[in-house]
């Protein structure tokens, strides 16, 4: 009891040290690809996360070849600097400033970022100034610089984290692999008291919230790659 006891403390002291570290995950989809690879993103990170939806509702952006999404890409294209060019989107009650690395998850609509998502940064990417800027893309095959230009139109004064990570409709099941290895190659969890292989035995396991993670006979073979407390220590498990 003592141990579970110090080991609470000690995530929570991590939790008050990290508040000003704090990673925000936000993304937009529509075919829910993106939503599947944001959701396995928040498993592996522990980030607060919110989802971009359009201001109208029920419009089907698949119909007539998406004739609804080239609309509204090629009015952002004709006039990015006017308001008036992007969709409506449902107001976004966060406070980006308790965050210092944001991690857009987008779709790509026509070589460029899914228009609602442009929105949301049209109106809060100078909030982001001087923060982590991490960019985790979809596609069915076409390249993504289009809409890692659109990052930066949008979001001019972030820190971006390369590369980006992109994840074609056919990888999505293969999301949570390469998350973990993304993440170690942009260095996110800098600060983590270690990074190690699941074939370790450790029985001294918890979640970000304190709460114990029963550990198989296989050892940490048997937890999904992510953040843990083990024996008192912020770790990440990879693949």
């Amino acid at each position: 009891m003592k141990m579970k006891q110090l080991i609470l403390l000690i995530a929570a002291a991590l939790t008050t040290v990290s508040a000003s570290a704090r990673t925000l995950i936000a993304y937009y989809s529509y075919t829910n690809n993106v939503h599947a690879i944001a959701t396995e993103l928040q498993k592996q990170t522990g980030a607060d996360i919110v989802r971009i939806q359009p201001a109208e509702k029920g419009l089907d952006y698949a119909a007539d070849n998406y004739a609804i999404g080239s609309a509204q890409i090629a009015a952002i294209r004709d006039n990015p600097d006017d308001a008036v060019s992007y969709p409506a989107i449902d107001p976004v009650d966060i406070d980006l400033s308790q965050y210092s690395t944001i991690i857009i998850g987008a779709p790509l609509w026509w070589s460029n970022m899914a228009a609602p998502l442009q929105s949301f940064l049209f109106q809060h990417g100078r909030e982001m100034a001087g923060k982590n800027i991490g960019l985790i893309v979809s596609s069915a095959s076409s390249g993504i610089s289009g809409v890692e230009a659109d990052a930066h139109r949008l979001i001019p004064d972030g820190h971006f984290l390369t590369p980006s990570l992109w994840i074609r409709s056919s990888q999505t099941s293969s999301a949570a692999s390469m998350i973990s290895a993304w993440l170690r190659q942009i260095d996110l969890n800098a600060g983590v008291g270690a990074v190690i292989s699941p074939d370790r035995q450790d029985k001294n396991v918890y979640d970000l919230k304190g709460k114990h993670i029963p550990v198989t006979d296989n050892g940490l073979t048997s937890l999904t790659p992510g953040l843990y407390i083990i024996n008192g220590k912020k770790t990440l498990i990879g693949e």
